[in-house]
């Protein structure tokens, strides 16, 4: 684990993204719920980059303003960088854009579990 290591994921917005579709509004543009899932997306692959195989994160924690609206069909991109490591604790801060800027950030926790001792527990 190293602070500091970010990691980018691309997408082009679809209409399965828009807050009508998802209904967290009636609007045919990027809903807060996906921005989100890829905010966390990206922070979920970098740590996942940097951990052996055997173990991987669960999300704890998020803390994010969407900050402009951003119409179906335009490439967005969402940016985590691991800012502190706790222990099995790890804290992203999170960013999301479209072609004319921020239009998201935040902060992302999340937690370091082995993937079968995790599922164990749930039975």
């Amino acid at each position: 684990m190293e602070r500091g290591k970010s990691l980018r994921v691309d997408k082009i917005v679809e209409s399965s993204d828009s807050a009508a579709a998802l209904g967290s509004g009636l609007l045919d543009v990027f809903s807060t719920p996906a921005m989100v899932a890829l905010m966390e997306k990206s922070a979920h692959l970098l740590a996942k980059s940097m951990l052996p195989d055997n173990q991987d994160t669960v999300g704890i924690e998020l803390m994010i303003k969407h900050l402009r609206a951003t119409p179906v069909g335009s490439s967005v991109y969402a940016e985590a960088e691991l800012v502190e490591i706790d222990g099995r604790r790890l804290d992203f801060k999170v960013t999301a854009y479209d072609d004319k800027g921020e239009i998201g950030s935040g902060r992302h926790t999340r937690f370091i579990i082995d993937p079968v001792k995790f599922m164990n527990k749930l039975n």
